[in-house]
């Protein structure tokens, strides 16, 4: 049953989004057509990424945890992690930003992007060498300033909502680097992070994390609304 552990982390985080989605007061799955394209396209993206980090040994997997099936070097877990986390995120932002007023962080938005570019770009810069924190925080800065450039008004509700789903992503990331459990199930070379950590989970999860929901929503948001994916349009 151990092996399976990966997989029923995976499957229990979608498990509930994805049934609620056939809920009236939800619909996402009427949406499908704009969320499974953004969740394709990032994926395949963080997934070469992945690849690439693992061929390296930057990160890698415990094979006590995880079926034993692979595509190239990806478990067949990692493969699916990409799917149902952004599922369960999606979901989560498609129904909170519809009760999260729209100017709400308005004015302090900007600042908070300036803020958070900033200092995605020193702790990129400095540790340059660590190739996670460099290309998760370098990646997040990118982001963040294309949206901003880009004046995308549901930027601010995003910034709450993320803070909001830090709770699942503790629990979550926290079972796959090891909380609760004998050894992690997603191990990081400490030579490639800076080495703090939230419990058993490196910061830089919380960074790369932040640039994998923003992708996928933005995608999401433009595929459903089209190009003025305004926040009155979401709110309708």
């Amino acid at each position: 049953m151990t092996k399976y552990t990966y997989l029923l982390i995976d499957f229990f985080s979608i498990s509930v989004p994805f049934l609620v989605s056939f809920h009236p007061k939800s619909g996402l799955y009427k949406h499908w057509y704009a969320l499974l394209p953004a969740i394709i396209v990032t994926s395949l993206f963080y997934l070469v990424w992945d690849s690439w980090f693992t061929s390296m040994g930057v990160w890698g997997f415990n094979s006590t945890y995880i079926t034993g099936i692979h595509v190239g070097n990806m478990p067949l877990e990692e493969i699916l992690f990409f799917v149902c986390i952004p599922y369960a995120c999606v979901f989560t932002f498609d129904c909170l930003i519809r009760v999260i007023p729209e100017n709400v962080l308005s004015k302090s938005s900007p600042f908070i992007s300036y803020t958070l570019i900033g200092l995605c770009i020193i702790i990129a810069a400095i540790y340059r060498n660590n190739y996670y924190t460099a290309s998760a925080f370098g990646l997040l800065a990118l982001l963040i300033f294309a949206a901003y450039y880009k004046k995308v008004r549901w930027l601010g509700r995003f910034y709450i909502i993320y803070i909001i789903l830090l709770i699942p992503f503790t629990i979550v990331n926290g079972l796959l680097t090891g909380t609760c459990l004998d050894a992690p199930v997603v191990w990081y070379n400490p030579d490639h992070i800076i080495g703090a950590r939230i419990l058993t989970i490196p910061i830089e999860d919380v960074f790369y994390g932040m640039g994998l929901l923003l992708i996928n929503t933005w995608i999401y948001q433009r595929l459903r609304y089209g190009k003025n994916h305004s926040a009155s349009a979401i709110a309708g």
